[in-house]
């Protein structure tokens, strides 16, 4: 039986995840943006061990979520499920002044993997639009360009692969892999989607919880437990470092 955090595990893909790693034995901690979708979370999943609440869109709340999670650790797997879709028509700002989609989406798991200890097993949601981001290292957060909301969620999920390849550098005791899960069936998927939710929580069970050589190796951008090569710019070590270098000054966090 393992125990594992899974951010953005009110509805949706995580909360299937969760669902399929109770089946299976395992301790579960849930996440919640707020106290309305954490009541959801559990009402869904009346197994967990613990529902936690935190905002990603705020670096004060995402902050606590990390101590809160640390309470309940240590975790032998962590997955990064939480993400924020391309519909927004104008480019918003949260009240840290950042781009809230780079917020959500890369500055979040960024702080939360800088403040927990890294697990044995980390796991980090991108979305096969990843392969239509741009790296622009001199502005990431979209605020010198004309604005398009599913360019900055590419860009975003391009930039979250950057990092789960560079965390998985850092850590190679740990199995470090970042998954496109489809385009899956769910709020932010749409019911036009191909593919069922179940289908969308598969291989990140799998990560976590199989103790078969492949679901143990790091590294990897994985579909359906298959490798495939992410964006090229997920392979640049000096593009990475350029990142993590940005998060830090966003955030004032340096990886441990």
């Amino acid at each position: 039986m393992s125990r594992i955090f899974i951010t953005g595990s009110s509805q949706g893909i995580g909360a299937e995840c969760a669902r399929q790693l109770l089946d299976l034995g395992h301790e579960v901690i849930l996440h919640a943006r707020d106290d309305d979708r954490a009541s959801a979370a559990l009402a869904a999943n009346p197994g967990a061990t613990a529902v936690l609440t935190g905002d990603l869109a705020s670096i004060e709340q995402t902050t606590a979520l990390a101590a809160a999670a640390n309470e309940q650790g240590p975790y032998d797997a962590i997955i990064h499920n939480a993400g924020l879709g391309g519909d927004a028509p104008e480019r918003v700002t949260t009240a840290d002044g950042i781009e809230r989609i780079y917020q959500v989406n890369v500055v979040a798991p960024y702080l939360l993997t800088a403040l927990m200890p890294v697990a044995k097993r980390m796991i980090y949601l991108t979305s096969g639009l990843e392969a239509n981001g741009h790296w622009h290292p001199y502005d990431l957060q979209g605020s010198t360009r004309e604005w398009n909301g599913m360019q900055a969620y590419s860009d975003s999920k391009l930039q979250l692969s950057m990092l789960a390849i560079e965390i998985a550098a850092l850590n190679p005791d740990s199995a470090v892999n970042v998954v496109d899960p489809g385009w899956i069936r769910t709020r932010m998927g749409g019911a036009e989607a191909w593919d069922p939710v179940e289908l969308g929580a598969e291989t990140q069970v799998w990560l976590a919880d199989s103790d078969e050589p492949d679901a143990t190796t790091t590294g990897r951008y994985l579909k359906r437990r298959e490798q495939l090569e992410p964006n090229p710019t997920v392979r640049d070590a000096e593009a990475r470092d350029a990142l993590v270098y940005e998060l830090i000054k966003v955030t004032g966090v340096v990886l441990p």
